[in-house]
């Protein structure tokens, strides 16, 4: 079928199955993926690493890449079905030259794409070579070696991938917990039960567990409330301690405090920073552009380098290793660690220092994170409009007395409110975020912005 080239966004591929690509895009990409990567470091011995969630076309998808990469002579490491930060750990555990993971992380169940690395983890993205990628495969530009690859299959990497989460995690006690989790039947579920099996006295309440790619209940983005709502019922009817959703592919993790309320990444990556600048004094934390502005003034506090980057995962691993920061998080809910073998997401360390912070300070979650909600947050918003470029410009003249800044989007600043719109990297819309020193500007600034979001 006609490959749409829409489907090559800025930091991975996706797109619908059967409508926008199909397995002949998984072939060609695994051949022009060889060549590319082989001309790169000058090697006939490109090792790369594959895997895939369990989305519905994932299977298929998975052969189709598995047997262009073959002819292209590639050495793959097949580590089959498994979560994206697996798939990370993986490729840095195994010192490849590279790999593809097959996902499409929180999107609708009629999606697939690929994310795609180099050695270490290390992201490639539209200015980092998949504009080049996308070339290669749109136009063909790519041949068979002259040899066939070979595949060596993994069957146990989730076991070492939480082997050695738990060990940078440390192993401090935890008090007992009761924990809801609800991973929408992706593959949080495997990885959050071998982690927390590692901890006997943690009581583990299932939610949406069994793999479906057709995601039977709900959507698989914790970010959007609705997702979240059965969850935070979960948490107060069982009088659980926290509750705990992944998104799809489990490189997102997102957390509901005892009360049924759900944390804002905001705050999360605040408390972090924290509790990874005791163990690294001074180190760069760096965080997405968008609101929460109790993370600056937390890593500032707390002795810390803030940076604040684009929006985009891979766009954030590429400023933490070009820059050195040793953790960083994003609104979104993806929280990295720039570790000795590469620079990922690191969802279940982030899981096991809450339980420790948490077992330590013997409070509630709710009075845990009470402190660190001092600003009042809109969430994300989403606008359809006809021309994104025309709304900024718009929204910049309106609020030109404000401080502008334009890193990623438009991010205005005043003393008592500050918010951010951008054009999404994944699909056709405006997001717009505002926080706020109170409720009532919050409110009020909100819906003034959307006033003029609205076609």
């Amino acid at each position: 079928m006609q490959i749409q080239p829409s489907i090559f966004k800025t930091y991975d591929i996706r797109g619908i199955y059967g409508q926008d690509f199909d397995e002949t895009l998984a072939y060609d990409l695994g051949l022009a993926y060889t060549n590319w990567r082989s001309r790169e470091l000058s090697t006939n011995n490109l090792s790369v690493v594959i895997g895939h969630d369990m989305r519905l076309s994932s299977p298929e998808l998975h052969q189709a890449l598995s047997c262009g990469l073959l002819d292209g002579g590639a050495e793959i490491i097949d580590i089959g079905l498994c979560a994206t930060p697996s798939f990370y750990f993986a490729v840095a555990n195994e010192r490849a030259d590279g790999g593809l993971m097959i996902t499409a992380s929180h999107n609708p169940k009629d999606y697939n794409g690929f994310k795609i690395v180099r050695d270490r983890a290390r992201p490639v993205s539209e200015n980092t070579g998949l504009t080049e990628l996308k070339d290669l495969v749109l136009n063909r530009k790519f041949t068979p070696a002259k040899q066939p690859g070979t595949i060596l299959k993994i069957d146990n990497i989730l076991e070492q991938h939480i082997a050695y989460e738990s060990t940078i995690a440390g192993f401090q006690p935890l008090k007992p917990f009761k924990i809801v989790a609800d991973p929408a039947n992706g593959m949080g579920g495997p990885y959050i039960e071998k982690l927390l099996a590692l901890y006997p006295n943690i009581s583990l309440i299932r939610m949406n567990w069994p793999l479906d790619g057709s995601f039977p209940n709900h959507e698989s983005d914790p970010l959007k409330p609705e997702n979240l709502e059965p969850l935070c019922q979960m948490v107060l009817g069982q009088q659980a301690d926290l509750g705990i959703a992944t998104d799809g592919d489990a490189d997102r993790i997102f957390f509901v405090d005892n009360l049924g309320q759900p944390i804002e990444p905001g705050i999360l990556r605040a408390l972090m920073a924290k509790i990874f600048l005791a163990e690294r004094p001074g180190a760069i934390i760096a965080y997405d552009i968008r609101p929460g502005k109790i993370t600056p003034e937390t890593i500032i506090a707390s002795g810390g380098q803030p940076l604040v980057t684009k929006v985009g995962h891979s766009l954030i691993k590429e400023a933490m290793l070009e820059s050195g920061a040793y953790f960083a998080a994003e609104s979104s809910g993806h929280f990295f660690l720039n570790m000795e073998h590469g620079c990922y997401e690191v969802p279940g360390v982030i899981m096991i220092k809450l339980l420790q912070a948490l077992s330590q300070s013997r409070e509630t979650l709710a009075d845990f994170i009470k402190p660190y909600k001092k600003y009042y947050h809109s969430g994300e918003i989403n606008r359809r409009v006809n021309d994104p470029a025309a709304k900024i410009k718009l929204i910049a003249e309106r609020y030109s007395d404000g401080q502008l800044d334009y890193l990623d989007g438009l991010t205005v600043t005043y003393p008592d409110f500050w918010f951010n719109v951008r054009p999404s990297n994944t699909e056709p819309l405006l997001r717009f975020s505002l926080e706020a020193k109170t409720p009532e500007i919050m409110a009020v600034k909100r819906d003034e912005v959307l006033q003029l979001l609205t076609d």
